[in-house]
């Protein structure tokens, strides 16, 4: 069977928490074992609204640093950053003249990120879903692992691909397929159980950092929003306490449980037991990994020779494909 080109990439907004490693990083582990995978660290996508530029160069860096410690071999997947392949935006400007303007004013993540103030919204927010289809298409992608809230957005990125296809009568682009990972469960935040999990959220006490101590990590769950009452013994009695269920998802997720185990062997308990052994199994995961990340920090020069190495790979693959859209097209 011939191998999946799996593509995917991470915003470098800020140090990466727990979401990101079991939504994404964890998942990019699993599939680099059997796939040729690429994974960007989309720098383009983050300045659709304004970054310090120093804050930005570190977080390039450390989101890096952060694929390295989860387990990313640079030598099995291609590690760069998005915007030192100038291909992404080449492509993203072409498909920008395939797709349409209905396409986009479907898409419910522009509405929520701009708000009421949609006026003063850049337009670089507005557009990057087609970014995000030039990121997948350029390497002629065929999967992409995607969590709930980006699912619309591949969707558009295969009604792109099939247009440009239609358009000139060419297979240029094959329709990249979703890769949902099984059981996955979104993690939300630690004060909020309706609320995604956020590095742009203002409390750090509404997640776990990659990057944080034993101690910081008892201190946050132990403050975690849960319930007054003992943990229910039913799956229907958690609709209604989300914070509560968001802790016992963790907890199963961590120990690759399923809900059903986990609240069979809890049920009837206090969370402060719960929230006492996911402290537990938090410490052992994710300490390792925060200390690979500052140990990986501490040498810059080796995460910038990973990153510079990645990008020559994938510069090479996008010129290619990129001569033949041009082509396709009918530049010169």
């Amino acid at each position: 069977m011939e191998k999946k080109l799996v593509f995917s990439g991470v915003q470098p907004t800020g140090s990466l928490h727990l979401g990101n490693y079991l939504g994404a990083l964890k998942n990019f582990v699993d599939l680099q074992k059997n796939n040729e995978c690429i994974y960007c660290v989309v720098d383009l996508h983050a300045i659709t609204v304004f970054q310090d530029p120093k804050e930005l160069r570190d977080n390039i860096l450390e989101t890096t640093a952060a694929f390295l410690a989860s387990g990313l071999d640079h030598k099995k997947s291609i590690i760069f950053n998005q915007s030192s392949v100038s291909g992404h935006a080449e492509l993203a400007w072409i498909l920008n003249c395939v797709a349409r303007i209905g396409w986009l004013n479907r898409m419910t993540q522009f509405k929520d990120k701009a708000g009421k103030d949609r006026e003063k919204a850049s337009v670089g927010l507005y557009i990057y879903p087609n970014l995000m289809a030039a990121d997948i298409l350029l390497y002629k992608s065929t999967h992409v692992p995607v969590g709930a809230d980006q699912k619309q957005h591949l969707e558009l990125c295969r009604d792109i691909a099939q247009r440009f296809n239609n358009d000139f009568k060419k297979n240029i682009f094959p329709i990249p397929e979703p890769l949902i990972q099984k059981n996955i469960s979104r993690v939300m935040s630690l004060r909020d159980g309706t609320k995604k999990m956020s590095k742009s959220d203002e409390s750090s006490y509404s997640r776990i950092d990659l990057k944080d101590s034993a101690d910081e990590i008892v201190k946050k769950i132990k403050k975690a929003k849960s319930d007054s009452l003992p943990i229910p013994e039913s799956l229907s009695e958690l609709d209604s306490k989300p914070e509560a269920l968001n802790l016992l998802n963790i907890y199963s997720d961590l120990n690759k449980s399923t809900l059903e185990k986990t609240l069979n062997e809890m049920k009837g308990k206090d969370y402060s037991y719960l929230k006492n052994k996911l402290s537990e199994i938090l410490i052992e995961i994710i300490c390792p990994i925060g200390k690979k990340i500052t140990q990986f920090l501490d040498d810059k020069t080796f995460l910038e020779k990973v990153i510079n190495e990645g990008s020559e790979k994938a510069n090479k693959i996008a010129q290619k494909n990129l001569k033949e859209i041009k082509n396709t097209v009918g530049f010169l």
